[in-house]
């Protein structure tokens, strides 16, 4: 009967345990984050474990009432832990949180297995007025905003904080309608009181911080995508005003630059570039849209300056992928981490960058410079390493045999003949054994949706046959090259012969398709 009364309500010396205990990794994380020698990201991995092995102890037993305040600190606590060691945006809501809310109500002699998470808070807030759960269940539904807001369900924070503001204030109106409704509820919001001897690891007053913060960045990349540009200017100065790091802040004034650019603003775009590289001088996408600003407003030089500045700082300081410091549990960068911000801040590669130097160089007449870039771009391929070269939908680098035809122009340019037929004959050996004999042209060259094995099979033949449509243009182009450095050089033999294996090269297409009479014999 004894151990039966210790499981529905656990001994008082159980909960002074589990306190003292919860104390301890809280002080081993004030010590480690204060420390000078660093390391604490180690210690947060530890304490991601000591924290949930606490919380399955304290879970191995029924819940009750006089033990829920402490259990949901834990339980908050380890969940700190949780999205603080990883590396990425959490995606999809936190088990651990609703596991908590579902033991409260068992707590309090109901129970809602089968309501949906947001329901779930809604029956808790509603239901559950014990004074000492006050404030734990407001910490806990702001860690709650914290995964919502990760996963961009803005809607479900908007209302769980209503729902936090009524708790707060039973006689407070909703403020619906109001211009930013999120972040006016985010501000509005105060967590109740708590005592001297909580032992948390991030205090609820930065978690709100970080919220708004974040709440403010992730809406304004939303009405950037929408094309709304003067509420993205709005939300985004709004976060730039925030609590973040100084590489977020950075990130933040690159997409105010890249909403300035859109509205046509291209003077303060640069200025909130140059802000944004002061904050941060490796926030190298910040150069990359200075350098596009600059050719926008055609200074050429400038931008030809920042794009050489942008190549050292990409040799010298390749772009990280680690996170910022850890100190910080809950981050504006772990919480707002969407496709639209990735594409604002894609980090060019050094190669990337090279081309642009000479593309730019050869169109504002600068040959010899564009010679240079060239070769060196053209070095990086011959030495084997073009599988450093991305050739992505999002990457300014054409097909890699156009990029040798724009050398061989630069090199003719610059009066290096001989260099430039080389570099055409390049293109057409690779490309010899890639061309049927014959290369048909659909009138409609569309591509199928594969969504079958016929189909799949279809699009793996239009692609051959649009890849071997390209190898006959760029040997073709080659040819015509070749043929007017003959002519230039005075070779009328070399340049006819040269000019009619480009016709050949031309004369192999063959249309087919609707309204197409077949060749015959012809």
């Amino acid at each position: 009967m004894k151990r039966l009364r210790c499981a529905e309500t656990p001994e008082p010396g159980c909960l002074q345990a589990w306190a003292a205990e919860c104390e301890a990794l809280a002080g081993r994380w004030r010590a480690a984050r204060g420390s000078a020698h660093g390391g604490a990201a180690a210690v947060a991995r530890q304490l991601r474990g000591a924290f949930g092995e606490l919380l399955l102890r304290m879970r191995g037993l029924p819940p009750a009432l006089p033990t829920m305040p402490l259990e949901l600190t834990v339980l908050y606590n380890s969940l700190l832990f949780v999205m603080g060691t990883s590396d990425c945006a959490i995606k999809g809501e936190a088990e651990g949180i609703r596991q908590g809310l579902l033991r409260v109500l068992q707590a309090c002699g109901t129970s809602g297995q089968d309501l949906s998470t947001e329901e779930l808070w809604q029956k808790v807030l509603q239901e559950v007025t014990a004074e000492e759960l006050r404030a734990p269940l407001h910490r806990l539904g702001a860690l709650q905003a914290a995964w919502w807001l990760a996963a961009s369900c803005l809607q479900s924070i908007t209302d769980l904080f209503r729902l936090l503001s009524s708790a707060e204030d039973p006689g407070r109106a909703p403020c619906s309608g109001e211009k930013n409704e999120l972040l006016t509820l985010l501000k509005a919001w105060r967590a109740p009181a708590e005592e001297a001897s909580i032992s948390l690891v991030q205090s609820t007053e930065d978690l709100k911080e970080t919220l708004c913060t974040a709440a403010a960045f992730l809406q304004g990349l939303q009405e950037l995508e929408a094309g709304n540009l003067p509420t993205t200017l709005c939300l985004l100065q709004e976060a730039a005003g925030g609590f973040c790091s100084k590489r977020v802040l950075a990130q933040i004034y690159v997409c105010l630059g890249c909403c300035a650019q859109q509205m046509g603003k291209p003077q303060t775009a640069l200025q909130h570039l140059k802000r944004a590289l002061q904050v941060d001088f490796q926030c190298h996408p910040a150069l990359s849209y200075a350098a596009a600003v600059y050719q926008e407003l055609g200074e050429t030089d400038a931008e030809l300056q920042v794009l050489t500045l942008l190549y050292e700082a990409l040799e010298k300081n390749p772009p990280s992928a680690t996170s910022s410091s850890p100190y910080i549990l809950i981050r504006t960068d772990l919480l707002v981490n969407t496709p639209i911000l990735a594409s604002v801040l894609r980090h060019r590669h050094p190669s990337e960058v090279k081309y642009l130097l000479a593309q730019r160089c050869l169109r504002d007449g600068r040959v010899a410079d564009a010679v240079e870039h060239y070769l060196d771009f053209l070095a990086l391929l011959q030495e084997g390493l073009q599988q450093q070269v991305p050739l992505d939908g999002r990457s300014p680098l054409p097909r890699i045999p156009e990029v040798f035809l724009e050398a061989a122009c630069a090199l003719e340019q610059d009066g290096r003949h001989q260099d430039s037929l080389t570099v055409c004959e390049e293109v057409i050996s690779r490309t010899s054994n890639l061309i049927p004999q014959i290369v048909q042209v659909e009138d409609k060259l569309e591509q199928p949706k594969c969504a079958s094995l016929g189909t799949g099979l279809a699009c793996g033949l239009l692609s051959q046959k649009r890849e071997s449509l390209c190898c006959l243009t760029w040997r073709a182009a080659a040819y015509l090259h070749q043929g007017w450095v003959w002519t230039k050089l005075g070779k009328s033999k070399e340049a006819i012969t040269q000019f009619s294996r480009c016709l050949n090269e031309l004369l192999r297409f063959q249309p087919c398709g609707h309204g197409v009479e077949p060749a015959g014999d012809n």
